[in-house]
């Protein structure tokens, strides 16, 4: 069984900056980490290997820094790493990344591709759904357990709702997204640590795969953001120094001055 995982390399959200002129996230400077969701993918991908056999290659589309994402993917021990890298992919919404991702996917082919639910960046939960219809394979959303039955030969998912739990059995190639809380990702190990730095991250670009320059990048993207703007938060503060029933009362009152009661 060979499992792709995607991951998205994205800015820490506690220092998110916007560019007012192209509208578009600031990456230079900021901080960056494997996007929460894609790790727990990574870790369920690496789980199903260590039970059941499989070759689990990571995918993550984006600029040349987001190989230190792969990188650290390799280290808790994936198997393989590409980067999806090119001008011509700049400027993409949901719909182009997933028709570059998935062109990508294949190219390299796969059993079983497994996505986070969702970026903490963009919080859309469309790219992992988008590139299943583009590879036109059935899809599992909101997995909060994954398992492998070997006499079945099938997944067997367990899909969270608000108010109850959806189990599924799938046979065949399909595409899962997954909850950050199915499980705890586990650390990099000292020993991939290591041989991580002698493998090779695979590079793909525009030239390697099928798409047409028109559904790609800004031509290719259908969303487009108007402005953008940071809310201002009044640093005035008052103090007051009362007892519970006083201050609850005191807090009502500036709520309904305010008219948000």
């Amino acid at each position: 069984m060979k499992i792709i995982v995607c991951v998205k390399q994205v800015p820490n959200t506690t220092e998110i900056k916007i560019d007012p002129v192209t509208n578009t996230l600031k990456r230079d400077g900021v901080p960056s980490i494997i996007n929460p969701d894609d790790k727990t993918a990574i870790d369920v991908a690496l789980q199903l290997k260590e039970k059941h056999g499989a070759q689990v290659c990571v995918l993550s589309m984006g600029p040349a820094q987001a190989e230190n994402a792969l990188r650290e993917a390799l280290a808790m021990g994936a198997d393989e790493a590409y980067l999806l890298t090119d001008r011509a992919f700049a400027g993409s919404d949901t719909l182009a990344t997933s028709t570059i991702i998935a062109a990508a996917i294949k190219k390299l082919g796969a059993d079983v591709v497994l996505c986070g639910r969702q970026a903490i960046d963009g919080d859309t939960a469309q790219v992992g759904p988008q590139i299943a219809e583009h590879l036109g394979v059935p899809q599992i959303t909101y997995a909060a357990a994954i398992d492998y039955d070997e006499e079945s030969q099938a997944l067997i998912v367990k899909r969270q709702f608000e108010d109850r739990v959806q189990t599924l059995q799938v046979k065949g190639k399909c595409l899962i997204t997954v909850l950050s809380t199915l499980c705890k990702p586990r650390y990099m190990n000292v020993w991939d640590i290591v041989n991580q730095d002698e493998k090779e991250v695979g590079k793909i670009t525009f030239a390697d795969i099928e798409v047409n320059p028109a559904d790609i990048g800004l031509k290719g993207s259908p969303t487009k953001v108007k402005s953008t703007a940071t809310k201002q938060f009044d640093k005035t503060i008052e103090t007051l120094e009362l007892d519970a029933e006083s201050a609850a009362k005191a807090i009502v009152d500036a709520l309904k001055q305010r008219h948000l009661i």
